[in-house]
């Protein structure tokens, strides 16, 4: 029986969550810890790559993230972003957060409405005499600087930030029935924290074919997988694995 799951994310915002839901439905726990954090590079960090800031004339955000801390950077070295500088986003609502740091102004903000970089490069390719600044975490594939390259575009990719293990709190036993990871540095960051660990009888639920591979590569079995065609979410997944795996089918 599957009573205590830990799912390496941070806790759900909203009570309305699907995650609440599967708790009461088959009565099991759920605790959140994410198993990695981001941090920014610091100024004397960054400098290394000597990479000039102002030398580019738009800068092109994936995540939130990416915009934190190119903010947090730029003012730790008393960087003053002009303004017209452009911004460039994988959606909509990535851009809507650089409010937190300056004024929206639609003149210079563009964005994709799929989500996707091929849909954001159309839009960049249609503004050819720009420099393009991308800043990236320290894990990340070369697949955005080709696709940069095959549209012609003058760009610099950077690191701003990046992904670390996050430490397990020691007051706090690890007894979990099910555990639930999303990134291949969740898997690392969990043999990080218990180099000892046993999987035993314990389930290990992942999203993704490329955290899957890294649960496979460290040696572990791997119970349950998603997307699937009849569960498109974790949530979704669970809610399934748990019905046949208590015998509530």
């Amino acid at each position: 029986m599957i009573k205590k799951v830990l799912v390496s994310q941070p806790a759900p915002s909203s009570e309305k969550s699907p995650y609440y839901e599967i708790a009461r439905k088959h009565g099991v726990e759920f605790v959140f810890h994410p198993f990695i954090k981001v941090e920014g590079l610091s100024a004397r960090e960054f400098r290394q790559q000597k990479i000039q800031i102002l030398d580019h004339s738009a800068v092109v955000f994936n995540s939130r993230n990416a915009i934190d801390h190119f903010f947090n950077l730029c003012n730790e070295m008393r960087i003053t972003v002009p303004e017209d500088m452009k911004y460039f986003g994988l959606s909509e609502t990535i851009l809507l957060y650089i409010q937190k740091y300056v004024q929206y102004r639609k003149r210079k903000v563009f964005f994709g409405t799929t989500g996707k970089w091929p849909d954001l490069l159309s839009v960049m390719a249609r503004h050819k005499n720009e420099n393009y600044l991308v800043p990236l975490s320290d894990v990340h594939s070369d697949e955005v600087a080709t696709m940069l390259d095959a549209k012609k575009l003058k760009h610099k990719e950077c690191i701003m930030y990046r992904t670390v293990s996050n430490e397990y709190p020691a007051d706090q036993p690890f007894d979990y029935d099910m555990l639930v990871f999303f990134t291949p540095a969740g898997i690392q960051s969990l043999l990080k924290n218990f180099p000892d660990f046993q999987q035993g009888d314990t389930k290990l639920a992942c999203f993704g074919k490329a955290t899957a591979k890294a649960i496979e590569a460290a040696g572990l079995r791997l119970d349950l997988e998603a997307p699937s065609v009849e569960a498109p979410s974790m949530p979704a997944a669970i809610d399934l694995f748990l019905e046949k795996e208590n015998g509530k089918a």
